[in-house]
């Protein structure tokens, strides 16, 4: 089976003192159906980019959670989930790895390069219609997506690698691909309930299948 890693939010739980790395379970049922294990990355790592390079993998998922913690009031943010996906990043560049962002992942991808977020609301806890932006099999059937955030990019606020490719009624964009490398951004969640289940499915195996070289 394909191997992909994929990121983890933090929480902090102060009444044990820890600070735990969490994933819902749903992403690992969603990817076994689609013939993917997944290896999920500790965020304590001292030198994360190292570690991704001993993992026989095919491709990374940043999934949500967690504000980026360089943003002005943000919530339940983690310093130590940003510098490991900071790292990943820069390795999946230098490797040309597929990569998906989801929600957080996909503001940590246009943080990355460049880009950056504004507050938005109406799109946390919901359902909201969205439009493609471009021809494209991947996005042109998406018409409603679930949303779970309070920070969003506009096209001003869009980094200049990424091209949109989906946007919601408020004209943030919802879905972005860059330019050159197999990197994808997406604001919705796939691992959740969905009408969209089938299209995910096709997105994602379309992202990662595309790539035959693990990154070792």
């Amino acid at each position: 089976m394909m191997r992909i890693a994929i990121t983890q939010r933090v929480e902090r739980i102060a009444s044990h003192g820890e600070s735990r790395d969490c994933l819902d379970q749903r992403w690992a049922a969603l990817l076994e159906n689609l013939g993917i294990d997944l290896l999920p990355v500790p965020n304590g790592l001292v030198h994360p980019d190292a570690w991704l390079e001993r993992q026989d993998i095919s491709g990374l998922i940043l999934s949500g959670g967690n504000d980026l913690s360089h943003q002005p009031g943000a919530q339940n943010a983690s310093r130590e989930r940003d510098r490991t996906e900071m790292a990943l990043l820069s390795l999946a560049r230098a490797r040309t790895l597929p990569v998906l962002g989801v929600c957080r992942g996909m503001q940590m991808l246009n943080h990355f390069l460049g880009g950056r977020l504004v507050p938005v609301s109406g799109h946390a806890g919901c359902l909201h219609p969205v439009s493609a932006l471009a021809r494209d099999p991947r996005f042109d059937r998406y018409s409603e997506v679930n949303s779970f955030h309070n920070w969003g990019i506009g096209l001003e606020e869009l980094a200049s690698d990424l091209t949109p490719m989906v946007q919601a009624d408020d004209r943030s964009i919802e879905a972005a691909i860059h330019q050159t490398l197999p990197w994808i951004g997406i604001m919705w969640h796939p691992e959740r309930p969905s009408d969209n289940a089938e299209r995910d499915a096709r997105l994602i195996l379309h992202l990662f299948s595309a790539k035959d070289q693990p990154c070792a």
